[in-house]
């Protein structure tokens, strides 16, 4: 995600539309990436995302500055991510929901490495769902995102070790799984 300058920040903290939209343009795909990860539902994902953006527009006037604007838009997201994962496994317990992606057809060139691409996100949002919301938001943070122990400690609000902690025994889960192979498990 770009920087967003802080007269923007400012300008849609007062009421100016125009400056929130520009700073929706900025950050709204980064947001989605982060609640798709987490939630790994495209449809729950959007929804999150636009949970994430009434938030902001609600919130922005109490932003004091103290930490970055992308650490509080990282932590907002994960947050109501989390608290969504958290809904919807009470509500419907062993629920598979799989919606595929509208297929296009690329040129032939690019056929082989799309599939690759496909599969390799298949696998990752495969071995993601075996994990519960709070680890899964830390790999996201950390593999995905590439945030520091620290940066995912302070967005989260966590202690530095129970990141390590959290990290940790998801990668064991992950990686017992692919070890297995056991594709039950990851469906």
């Amino acid at each position: 995600m770009q920087e967003i300058p802080q007269d923007i920040l400012t300008r849609a903290a007062a009421g100016d539309v125009a400056a929130f939209q520009e700073i929706y343009k900025v950050a709204s795909s980064y947001v989605y990436n982060i609640a798709f990860r987490i939630s790994s539902n495209k449809e729950e994902a959007e929804e999150i995302t636009q949970d994430v953006f009434l938030k902001i527009y609600k919130h922005l006037k109490y932003f004091e500055f103290r930490s970055g604007i992308k650490t509080w838009i990282y932590r907002i997201t994960v947050n109501t991510a989390i608290n969504a994962a958290k809904k919807r496994s009470k509500e419907l317990k062993r629920r598979t929901d799989f919606n595929e992606d509208i297929l296009y057809q690329p040129s032939s060139e690019l056929l082989e490495q799309r599939l690759d691409k496909e599969e390799n996100e298949v696998l990752i949002n495969k071995l993601l769902k075996l994990l519960n919301p709070q680890q899964r938001a830390c790999v996201v943070l950390r593999d995905i995102e590439g945030l520091s122990y620290k940066e995912i400690a302070q967005t989260l609000r966590i202690n530095v070790n129970t990141v390590r902690s959290r990290l940790k025994r998801a990668r064991e889960t992950m990686l017992s799984a692919i070890k297995r192979g056991d594709s039950n498990e990851m469906s």
